[in-house]
């Protein structure tokens, strides 16, 4: 069916930068200018949160665009808000951009009498009357089931396969994929593939939760610069752990690769007195000021995928094709040569 509307942008105040940038890849992928929506989200001296949007909405399809990332409840909640505004002022559709879905560790009841609550997250957002969403690399696959809308997962491994191609040009023959445990070895094995090498696994042991207790390399890692690859980067401990042990096994250098980097408490600190050479973050979520001033922290930018996605959803073309390496190099270009 034709669009007879033009996409249009609106952000909360939980990455400002990122929205900013995807209208920017917009209006050059489209040739049309393509600005964030006028609106104001604010809170009221008790911290209940207001939103007030200031252009004609009605029949437009809606991209809200809101990471739900540190602080999750306030972000959560001006998501909804923002959602429910639209949908009283009679938007046609509106699509959530969660560049970052949080409560997604949340995704299974762990110990009994414990709650679910990616699930409860999802309930929320389809009854504040979202009708679709589009996030990066979900902590787990199951947790689009959670949904009864339809959900768009992008990945970053594509985005971390053009980066590791430019940055080890001419070394690749001695890299090695890392997956920091057994459960993301799903997500190594695809950028391993990706970047034609090979696998190895950090087979980590708990006493108690936030606590590892013993690590174990599954795999030859002497003489090869490793890369560790993993969806989040919490307090940064557990990584730098896995990188220490790495160079105790005999590797030459470490790298990670991290699509969200939660970054809290001391992470930065911890990743910048690391071993690792480099420690390379997405934008999903915005950087903290510590996360920008270490010395081996850098980040790539995501607004290219989520612009064409964006771009794809409203004119109802595939979003899958961004999966693939030949579909997104060109919209990269501009940051890295093309093979």
């Amino acid at each position: 069916m034709p669009n007879h509307t033009e996409p249009k942008l609106i952000a909360g105040n939980a990455n400002r930068p990122l929205a900013e940038a995807i209208a920017q890849r917009m209006t050059m992928h489209r040739g049309v200018h393509t600005g964030l929506v006028d609106a104001r989200v604010e809170r009221f001296n008790d911290g209940e949160i207001f939103v007030e949007v200031f252009e004609n909405v009605r029949g437009e399809d809606m991209f809200v665009i809101q990471p739900t990332s540190n602080p999750a409840n306030d972000n959560l909640m001006e998501l909804l808000i923002m959602a429910d505004a639209l949908r009283r002022s009679s938007a046609s559709r509106i699509t959530a951009i969660l560049p970052y879905f949080g409560y997604a560790r949340q995704d299974r009841r762990t110990k009994a009498r414990t709650p679910i609550s990616a699930k409860l997250v999802a309930n929320m957002m389809v009854e504040a009357g979202i009708e679709r969403v589009l996030t990066m690399d979900l902590h787990a696959a199951q947790i689009q089931g959670f949904f009864d809308i339809p959900v768009d997962n992008l990945y970053a491994s594509p985005i971390f396969a053009l980066d590791i191609q430019a940055h080890f040009r001419g070394h690749m023959e001695d890299l090695i994929v890392i997956s920091p445990d057994v459960g993301g070895v799903a997500r190594a094995r695809e950028l391993a593939k990706r970047i034609n090498s090979p696998l190895a696994i950090v087979d980590k042991r708990r006493e108690k939760p936030g606590e590892v207790a013993e690590m174990t390399i599954i795999g030859d890692v002497r003489d090869k610069t490793c890369i560790i690859v993993d969806d989040m980067c919490d307090t940064a401990g557990t990584l730098c752990k896995a990188a220490a042990v790495l160079i105790e096994n005999g590797a030459k250098e470490v790298h990670a690769y991290i699509t969200h980097g939660v970054m809290s408490g001391p992470a930065a600190e911890r990743v910048a007195n690391s071993v690792m050479k480099s420690l390379v973050l997405t934008d999903t979520i915005q950087p903290a000021p510590a996360v920008i001033a270490a010395r081996n922290i850098r980040i790539v930018p995501t607004a290219p995928i989520f612009a064409q996605a964006i771009h794809n959803i409203w004119d109802g073309t595939s979003v899958s094709s961004l999966f693939e390496h030949t579909t997104l190099a060109p919209i990269y270009e501009s940051l890295y040569a093309v093979a």
